[in-house]
């Protein structure tokens, strides 16, 4: 039989990943194979566009130091500011108490894409 009449050939247009295979001598088992390989192919380039995603993010993050706090809480001055954002508020016992909405949409207005 003719390897060349049992080989696939596919074609991923989105990506313009292309397998062949012409191991077996059944173009059944073959294109078994090819899809194989080209599942596996996706998932590798879905898993690295993933981590430069996470490494993107991870790059976004502020180190744990002194003066990189996100927010501040002066109870004398009766303000709590979010420094990533400038929000401030005089509502100190209702931030304590968990209310802290007004910080949220805050932040996901100015970071909202990138959050």
């Amino acid at each position: 039989m003719n390897k060349v009449e049992t080989g696939v050939r596919l074609y991923h247009i989105p990506t313009g990943i292309v397998i062949e295979n012409t191991e077996t001598r059944s173009q059944i088992m073959n294109k078994e194979n090819a899809l194989r390989i080209l599942r596996s192919k996706l998932y590798q380039l879905e898993m690295e566009k993933r981590q430069a995603l996470q490494a993107e993010l991870e790059g976004q993050k502020k180190k744990i130091e002194w003066g990189s706090q996100i927010r501040s809480y002066v109870f004398d001055d009766r303000r709590v500011k979010d420094h990533r954002t400038n929000y401030q508020t005089s509502d100190v016992d209702g931030v304590m108490d968990g209310e802290i909405d007004d910080f949220i949409k805050a932040y996901l207005m100015e970071f909202g894409g990138r959050a």
